[in-house]
């Protein structure tokens, strides 16, 4: 029962954070909203270890560390695909790869139910593919670069899944520290990166430069008084300017929650696979799109088809066959 209820309420905040990560990521880009989410996640996390505490051994910190890689990866992928949308859509496909590779190593590795865990495990599956895959007319269809992203994203969330798992019961939020601290540096890096080489794209040869910008200024200096004398209240380039900012603002904000929002999920995340199995609570958090489904139809007015509501309706089911096993 602790563990269905923690996968559950997992779930529904992973989806949160999700919905979080997407709307930053229509604001700038998708790495650099993982950055910040990483930033504000491992903020979090360093002000909770002194309570929650932890032991700082190898295997915490390897594990920790590399599952970091993973969810470097993952978390971008998933932020990309959910900008291009539709949310209602990608993200249940997502769920589905990242339900069935950690289910997967879990039964391999020695996890076992009762019966109506295995029927709810598959119950809970179908679910998630009502809900992802059989939109009805009407429902918007995802793109096929979007498709791609989000099976890599589940991949590379099962994994994550996994690595998590194999950490020590004593390490407490240890391997999250790492993790987040790993991640944090992996996208800050490649945000850099990416900004340095958009610099040096810009640069032109002096000299045609400097013919250039002389020919634009004028060019743009003639076109701003024509403007202006033919009206005056018309908006300039210095009115265009602040209308960006507060844009950025914005996703760094949105970015910020996320990366909150996300650590609580993972910690109950942590405490679901100590006091449960890995199969099922890798099932259960799969259950995060009924979370972003939600807040998208409600905030965006995205459409929600009745088979998806079906989905739902099969996914809280599973859960309680699952508790019940």
């Amino acid at each position: 029962m602790l563990t269905a209820g923690l996968g559950l309420i997992g779930a529904l905040i992973f989806g949160s954070a999700d919905f979080l990560g997407g709307m930053a990521a229509k604001r700038m880009s998708s790495l650099l909203v993982t950055a910040v989410a990483a930033a504000s996640g491992l903020a979090a996390l360093l002000l909770a270890l002194p309570f929650v505490g932890g032991v700082w051994s190898p295997q915490a910190v390897f594990w920790g560390a590399l599952s970091g890689v993973s969810g470097a990866i993952a978390i971008s992928l998933l932020y990309a695909c959910l900008a291009i949308g539709p949310m209602s859509i990608l993200s249940p496909l997502t769920a589905v790869v990242s339900a069935v590779v950690p289910m997967a190593a879990g039964l391999a590795g020695g996890d076992r139910l009762a019966p109506i865990g295995y029927w709810a495990l598959v119950l809970a599956l179908v679910a998630v593919v009502l809900v992802g895959f059989v939109p009805e007319r009407g429902a918007v269809r995802p793109s096929t670069i979007g498709v791609l992203m989000a099976l890599g994203s589940g991949a590379m969330i099962g994994a994550f899944v996994i690595m998590i798992d194999l950490t020590p019961v004593d390490s407490g939020l240890v391997p999250l520290v790492l993790n987040r601290a790993v991640n944090g540096t992996i996208m800050f890096a490649l945000v850099g990166l990416l900004a340095l080489a958009g610099l040096r794209r810009r640069r032109m040869p002096a000299a045609t430069a400097t013919a250039t910008a002389t020919a634009t200024a004028t060019a743009t200096a003639t076109a701003t008084a024509e403007s202006a004398s033919r009206s005056p209240g018309a908006p300039g380039s210095r009115a265009a300017s602040p209308l960006r900012r507060p844009t950025l603002l914005v996703g760094l904000r949105l970015a910020a929650a996320c990366g909150v929002v996300d650590v609580i999920a993972n910690f109950l995340l942590l405490l679901g696979m100590r006091a449960g199995d890995l199969s099922v609570m890798s099932v259960l958090t799969a259950m995060y799109p009924a979370g972003t489904i939600l807040l998208a139809a409600v905030v965006l007015r995205e459409r929600i088809a009745p088979v998806q509501w079906l989905g739902l309706a099969l996914a809280l089911a599973a859960a309680g066959m699952l508790a019940a096993a």
